[in-house]
C-alpha cells in the first residue's frame, strides 16, 4: 500500500527492485543473481575493489549520448542547411578522460574557469575546440586562453571587452568572441536553476546588445561571432528555447546591417530523468523543434541560417552515472504519530551529492548488492553529515528487508555529483571509475584522510618528516 507520506508523483513499484530505463545509465541491468551491474561489472566487485561512496561512469553511456546529440543535431539541422557547434558543458564533470572522450566523438568543450581550462588542455584536446564563459573571468583566465589560442571567450560584462581586447592584443591575435545576452526567457525550472531572468549575475540585457557589439566592433583583436544565451538547466521542453531564439533572432538581424554575425549559441540546459514520474523530451525530438524554429525565423527575418551552437551537459554525463553507498544504520521513524518512514543511512551524503539539499533534488535508490522478495518500504536515504538536511533521496521505496552492509545505487549522479564536492566533515571525495565490457578503472582518484592533512599547513613540519 502506498505510504501517505510519499510524495504525490512517487508511485508504488510492482517490484521495488526494478530498475527504471530512463533513470539508469543504458548498460545497467540485474544478474541472475539479482545484483546490480553496470557495463559487466557488478556492485559488489566495484565496492571490494574502490570502496564507498564511488562514483561508476558507465563509458559506452556517455559516449554513446554525446555522439548522439552530435548527430541529431547534425541531421536535423543539416536539413534546414545550417550546421551544428555542440560543445560539452564541463561544468557538469571534467576529467582528463572525459575531455578526451568529447573531443574524439567530435564534440568541442565548454569551460568556466581556469582550471577547467587547463583539465580539457591535459586531456589533449585543442584550443581552437574549446570555449570559455563565466561572468568574472579573472585576468589570469582571459590571458592564458587568449594566449592558448582558445575558440571563443563568452563576453559577459563591459569591462571584459577591454580586457579581452587587451590580451589578444599583447598576444598578437584576433580573438573570437561571443556576447552572453540576458534573453529573459524564464525556463520552467528551479528558481536557482533559470539563469535569463532579468535580476540576476549573467549576460547583458536586450536593450544594451546593439552597443555592446559596437563596441565589441571597434577593436581590431576582437573577432564578434554571434550572441549567446543559457536560459536554464533541467528544461524538461522545447517553448522556451524557441522563444530565446525568437528574441535574439531580431537583435541577430539587427546586427547584420553592420557587419557578419555568423552564429547562435543557444545554450543548454536539456533535462534528463531523475525518477520514474520525470519525462524528458528525447534529444531527437529537441533537435527537430528547435531547427524547425531557428528555419522558421530566418525565413521571417528574410536572412540566413546561422551556424548554431548549443552547450549540453547534464544530458550526456548525467544519466551515465551510479553512485555506490554502503548502508550503514536504519531506523523507522513514526511521523506524527501515524504513518512510518524508514531512514537508511549511508556512507556519503550532501559532500558527494549537495543538489538534494541545495535544490531539493528528487533521486531514486535501489538495493545494488541484491534483488528481495520483502514489500516495499518507503525509504529516504540519509547521509552521514551532520546536517538535518543532508538527504540524499528525500523518497523512494525499497524493500522492506534492506538492512545494514546492503549497497545501494542511486542513479544519474553524473552531473554536478563530483563537480561540487565538497570535504565537509572532512570527508575525503570519493573516486570516480570507468567500466567498460567487463573492466573497471579509475578515471579520478578518492581522496584519502592523508590527502585532506597534506594541505593544513599547521601540519606541514610534522607531516611532512612523517611521510618522507
Amino acid at each position: 500500500m502506498t505510504n501517505p507520506l510519499a510524495p504525490s508523483w512517487l508511485e508504488l513499484p510492482a517490484d521495488p527492485n526494478a530498475l527504471v530505463p530512463s533513470v539508469w545509465s543504458h548498460n545497467s541491468e540485474r544478474a541472475d543473481s539479482g545484483e546490480l551491474t553496470i557495463a559487466g561489472v557488478t556492485a559488489t566487485e566495484l565496492a571490494a575493489r574502490f570502496g564507498t561512496p564511488v562514483y561508476v561512469v558507465d563509458e559506452a553511456d556517455v559516449r554513446d549520448r554525446a555522439r548522439g546529440i552530435r548527430d541529431s543535431f547534425d541531421r536535423e539541422f543539416g536539413r534546414i542547411g545550417s550546421s551544428v557547434k555542440v560543445y560539452y558543458a564541463g561544468k557538469a564533470f571534467l576529467s582528463t578522460q572525459v575531455a578526451a572522450w568529447m573531443i574524439a566523438d567530435g564534440l568541442n568543450i565548454d569551460v568556466c574557469s581556469g582550471g577547467e581550462l587547463a583539465v580539457a588542455l591535459a586531456g589533449g584536446a585543442d584550443p581552437a575546440r574549446l570555449g570559455l564563459h563565466g561572468n568574472n573571468k579573472s585576468l589570469a583566465e582571459i590571458d592564458r586562453a587568449v594566449g592558448v589560442g582558445l575558440g571563443a571567450i563568452v563576453i559577459d560584462s563591459l569591462i571584459e571587452i577591454e580586457r579581452v581586447a587587451d590580451a589578444a592584443s599583447r598576444h598578437g591575435r584576433v580573438q573570437p568572441v561571443r556576447l552572453r545576452v540576458n534573453s529573459g526567457v524564464h525556463a520552467h525550472t528551479h528558481e536557482y536553476l533559470a539563469t535569463a531572468r532579468e535580476d540576476q549575475k549573467f549576460g547583458i540585457p536586450l536593450a544594451d546588445v546593439a552597443a555592446t557589439v559596437a563596441q565589441i566592433r571597434s577593436h581590431d583583436s576582437l573577432e564578434f561571432l554571434g550572441l549567446h544565451s543559457h536560459i536554464g538547466s533541467q528544461i524538461f521542453e522545447s517553448d522556451g528555447f524557441a522563444e530565446a531564439a525568437r528574441r535574439l533572432f531580431a537583435v541577430h538581424v539587427a546586427l547584420l546591417a553592420d557587419g557578419p554575425v555568423p552564429e547562435l549559441n543557444l545554450g543548454g540546459g536539456f533535462g534528463i530523468a531523475y525518477n520514474g514520474a520525470d519525462v524528458a523530451l528525447p534529444i531527437d525530438t529537441l533537435a527537430a523543434n528547435l531547427a524547425d524554429s531557428v528555419a522558421q525565423l530566418a525565413a521571417e527575418f528574410g536572412v540566413p541560417v546561422p551556424v548554431i551552437a548549443i552547450e549540453p551537459g547534464r544530458a550526456i554525463i548525467g544519466p551515465s552515472t551510479t553512485t555506490l553507498y554502503t548502508v550503514g544504520t536504519i531506523k523507522d521513524v513514526l511521523v506524527e504519530g501515524a504513518d512510518v518512514r524508514k531512514y537508511v543511512s549511508v556512507d556519503g551524503g550532501m559532500s558527494d551529492n549537495i543538489r538534494p539539499a541545495l535544490y531539493a533534488a528528487d533521486y531514486s535508490v535501489r538495493i545494488a548488492n541484491r534483488s528481495s522478495a520483502a514489500d516495499a518500504a518507503l525509504v529516504r536515504i540519509a547521509g552521514k553529515h551532520c546536517e538535518s538536511g543532508d538527504i540524499v533521496v528525500h523518497a523512494d521505496y525499497l524493500p522492506g528487508d534492506v538492512q545494514p552492509g546492503d549497497l545501494l545505487g542511486v542513479p544519474a549522479t553524473g552531473a554536478y555529483g563530483w563537480a561540487m564536492a565538497s570535504n565537509y566533515n572532512y570527508l575525503g571525495r570519493p573516486p570516480v571509475v570507468a567500466v567498460r565490457d567487463g573492466e573497471a578503472r579509475i578515471i579520478v582518484r578518492g581522496e584519502t584522510e592523508e590527502d585532506l592533512l597534506r594541505r593544513d599547513a599547521g601540519l606541514e613540519p610534522a607531516f611532512m618528516k612523517d611521510n618522507s
